[in-house]
């Protein structure tokens, strides 16, 4: 009788102790400033985002025209258009409990 309780307290305080670490290792990421390389091709500029190495955003800039951006939303490699000024760092889920 002893070992399933003590096996069901010591699971409930590492599941409470891991949900109050997720905060924190959110917090953590949300100021995470990426890597911007830059190229210049000869009717555009080239702006690559990356955190950690991972290509999330590209940043294209013609030489005539507004610049737009192509984003991998969920870190699959599939690149989608979005028009606009900013691209938002990525929140890819990397563990879930």
């Amino acid at each position: 009788m002893n070992v399933p309780r003590r096996f069901l307290a010591v699971t409930l305080l590492a599941l409470g102790l891991m949900a109050l670490a997720t905060p924190v290792l959110a917090q953590s990421s949300a100021n995470v400033e990426p890597d911007i390389t830059i190229r210049q091709e000869e009717d555009r500029t080239i702006r690559e985002y990356r955190i950690n190495g991972q290509l999330y955003a590209i940043e294209i800039q013609p030489r005539q025209g507004p610049s737009y951006f192509l984003v991998d939303h969920d870190g699959d490699g599939n690149f989608v258009r979005e028009e606009g000024d900013r691209v938002a760092v990525p929140q890819w889920v990397l563990i879930r409990f």
